[in-house]
């Protein structure tokens, strides 16, 4: 009878120890305010739009990928879809990544520190998989990209403005 109440026991424990958290299942909304009727079921928008706000994308990257080009694509609050204004920035570097074939590229997903860590480090591999496959659809082969997600681990500003919230909703593509 004790062996049964240890295995029960145990198993238990390991049940609550494990994380039921899965990328593809954790709930993500788009809440976005603009139309998404070119949103893909993984939440790429690529269609042209109207209304849409200004690029702030950092012409600061790894120096390395196409000279004069935004390594940022910002991303509105909880949501991993790829705004319109993004388009160049992704356009430029499919280009570059087609004419170098032998290069590769890391799209390092971040958020802005409001939410837990777990769904912050999904909502992070979701934007970067979004722009892994705005990247793909334009021709760029996947064996030279890899997404990955820093959540809210590294802060691109410091502060708690909308501002500096704005600023860390980011994927950033580094070669």
């Amino acid at each position: 009878m004790k062996k049964i109440w240890a295995g029960m026991l145990l198993a238990a424990l390991l049940a609550g120890c494990a994380s039921g958290v899965k990328l593809d299942e954790v709930p993500v909304e788009d809440k976005s305010a603009r139309a998404s009727s070119g949103v893909t079921a993984k939440g790429v928008d690529m269609s042209s739009q109207t209304g849409v706000s200004n690029v702030n994308a950092d012409k600061v990257g790894s120096g390395i990928g196409p000279a004069g080009v935004a390594h940022v694509v910002y991303f509105d609050y909880d949501s991993f879809v790829v705004r319109a204004d993004a388009r160049p920035v992704i356009e430029n570097h499919a280009r570059f990544l087609q004419a170098n074939k032998q290069r590769k590229a890391n799209l390092e997903g971040h958020t802005d520190e409001r939410g837990g860590r777990e769904y912050n480090l999904a909502l992070g591999q979701k934007r970067a998989e979004a722009v892994r496959q705005a990247l793909t659809l334009l021709g760029v082969s996947d064996s030279q990209l890899e997404a990955v997600s820093y959540g809210k681990e590294k802060l691109a500003a410091q502060g708690a403005t909308e501002l500096d919230y704005a600023k860390n909703r980011r994927v950033e593509i580094r070669y």
